[in-house]
């Protein structure tokens, strides 16, 4: 009997799937530590955000609704959509999973950009499909690459529009070009969770896309603009064969009751939404115009993130920049896995560590 055979094994391909590793978060024997590594909210969570979810304590022992009713029925009023078309998740990631376990299988291709998020690889290759992956230009997504690499095979394409750790983003006009491109059969997933923080006159979250195609779908996220990362709050928008497809096998309690309570009230409060926008919309022009400053030369972003790339010589490489930085207690994303070597992102902070980043920065090239 083969070794192999005296445990459970998994499925082919599923030891072939590198695991997401998160953004770092400790800085050993720094007192005080700034986390600009997983793109948070400096703001965090809106006071109505956190009022919903504490009274949500007192019926911990109840189970939550099922159907998320009142968290889509706040979304819907938010976007000016049917609730109907709307499904809520722990995360958009559960919602990206379940996309890939309903429409993927073994010969199967989706297609994910250069430095498109990693967890679409994971879910590819978990549900037993293949992943293709297509090169950027210059940091943006390449639509007419994309369309050359579809096959009989295709069957999904994920865009990350904003990207991350881009921060870049792909025009209204060149998605529907794609839409025209692919075969109706392929559906395109357009994750906008960077969306409510884009000031562009050329940009479209998908929400009309999505309205006028059978084969495309937006997915959003409380845990950048909204500041509910811990409560894992994500939702899709789609047409309704899809969300019934994915209905059938969504875990019938895939929400916690706080965590629909709090994204009930975090989506209605408009108000502190827009303060949030304000203050990154602020802060991400300062460390832009700083760090050229520097010499570093940094993608343009329409996010609440920076991606800053580092000379290529000695002594000033990103590695080097990221031990530096985190010595002072600083911790920044290393994006390696994305493609970047010599860059580091950096999510906007509070202003402390946003002019703590500048200054470390500054004496770490020398300018001083």
């Amino acid at each position: 009997m083969s070794s192999d055979m005296n445990q459970p094994v998994p499925r082919p391909g599923i030891l072939d799937i590198a695991a997401y590793v998160p953004g770092k978060e400790h800085a050993p024997g720094v007192a005080k530590v700034f986390k600009l590594s997983s793109n948070e909210t400096p703001l965090g969570p809106s006071p109505k955000a956190i009022e919903a979810f504490k009274a949500a304590a007192d019926n911990l022992e109840i189970y939550p609704d099922g159907q998320a009713l009142k968290l889509r029925e706040a979304i819907a009023s938010a976007h000016g959509l049917n609730p109907a078309n709307i499904i809520c998740g722990n995360g958009s990631d559960e919602l990206l999973g379940l996309l890939c376990h309903v429409y993927l299988g073994a010969g199967d291709e989706a297609i994910i950009t250069e430095h498109g998020f990693l967890v679409y690889k994971i879910q590819i290759m978990g549900a037993g499909a293949t992943p293709v992956t297509v090169k950027e230009k210059d940091c943006q997504v390449d639509v007419d690459a994309i369309l050359a690499a579809v096959t009989d095979k295709t069957k999904m394409v994920f865009i990350a529009n904003p990207g991350n750790p881009t921060g870049t983003y792909v025009p209204g006009a060149d998605i529907r070009r794609l839409v025209a491109g692919l075969p109706k059969h392929v559906m395109l997933v357009l994750d906008a969770a960077y969306a409510e923080y884009v000031r562009r006159n050329d940009f479209e979250a998908g929400i009309e896309i999505v309205s006028e195609n059978r084969n495309v779908v937006m997915t959003r996220t409380f845990s950048k603009i909204h500041g509910l990362a811990a409560l894992r709050v994500g939702w899709m928008y789609g047409p309704s064969a899809v969300l019934d497809a994915l209905n059938r096998i969504r875990g019938p309690f895939n929400m916690n009751a706080p965590a629909i309570a709090a994204g009930e009230a975090a989506i209605l409060d408009r108000a502190f939404a827009d303060k949030a926008v304000q203050f990154n919309l602020e802060w991400l022009e300062k460390l832009t115009v700083a760090f050229e400053g520097l010499g570093l030369k940094v993608t343009p972003s329409v996010t609440n993130f920076l991606l800053i790339h580092f000379p290529d010589q000695d002594g000033k490489r990103a590695p080097e920049a990221d031990e530096f930085l985190t010595s002072r207690g600083f911790i920044l994303r290393a994006v390696k896995g994305y493609g970047f070597a010599n860059a580091l992102r950096m999510s906007v902070g509070t202003p402390e560590a946003n002019e703590g980043v500048i200054a470390a920065l500054t004496e770490f090239m020398g300018k001083a």
